[in-house]
């Protein structure tokens, strides 16, 4: 087999939302203001994450440089194309051309955006870059265990489920099982053709409603869906 691509800093354009490559002079007053300025929400975007809360922009910034000098994992920002706002961050990790496998993860959507269609296609750009431009047999997703948001999340983009790492990590000073979900070459078709309906201008309303729901039937021991 041939080996795969690495991803490299580019933008991904999509309807509702662009990734772009993190830049903390560009990105990082924007995105710290989205991170705090709903004052209950904000510091839950970091119960899960090895990092955060930041005391303040110089702090997050600092954090942001680090992650722009990053090659893997590789951070991109989220921005909304309505406002104009950068809202978010996800990035590619544990990337491996040479057996064609690479995770989506430091993943973490202002308030403003989250459960809303913007963040829902940030990531699906995000996954259809690894299966149709870099080649990848295998895109995964990890979280802690008990983060039940995220395990929903990977279920609702067509991750299946593969089991529990025990006493994987030391987090912040606390045990952290991991929880192991993924996407195969083979299952990509059926799934883009769900996320591309979903995500058609057509199924939302004036106020943003979709119409009909995402959904992605699980794997079956292994097989194809």
């Amino acid at each position: 087999m041939r080996p795969g691509r690495r991803p490299q800093r580019s933008d991904l354009p999509g309807i509702f939302v662009q990734l772009e490559p993190i830049d903390p002079a560009r990105h990082g007053a924007e995105l710290f203001a989205a991170a705090t300025e709903d004052e209950k929400a904000g510091p839950g975007l970091w119960t899960y994450m090895p990092y955060g809360p930041f005391e303040d922009i110089a702090a997050f910034t600092g954090w942001l440089q680090g992650c722009a000098a990053s090659d893997d994992p590789l951070f991109f920002a989220l921005r909304d194309e309505a406002s104009g706002r950068a809202g978010g961050m996800a990035s590619y990790l544990n990337i491996h051309p040479e057996h064609r496998s690479i995770e989506i993860g430091h993943i973490w959507f202002a308030p403003f955006l989250q459960r809303r269609r913007q963040s829902t296609e940030a990531l699906y750009l995000m996954i259809r870059h690894a299966f149709n431009d870099l080649a990848a047999r295998r895109v995964e997703w990890k979280c802690n265990a008990l983060n039940e948001a995220s395990r929903r999340a990977a279920n609702r983009l067509g991750f299946s489920f593969e089991g529990i790492f025990y006493q994987h990590l030391i987090v912040k000073g606390r045990n952290r099982d991991t929880a192991w979900f993924s996407i195969l070459d083979h299952e990509w078709p059926e799934l883009q053709g769900g996320f591309e309906r979903w995500l058609d201008p057509g199924n939302f309303d004036g106020a943003g409603r979709q119409k009909q729901a995402l959904r992605h039937p699980p794997r079956q021991d292994g097989q194809a869906r």
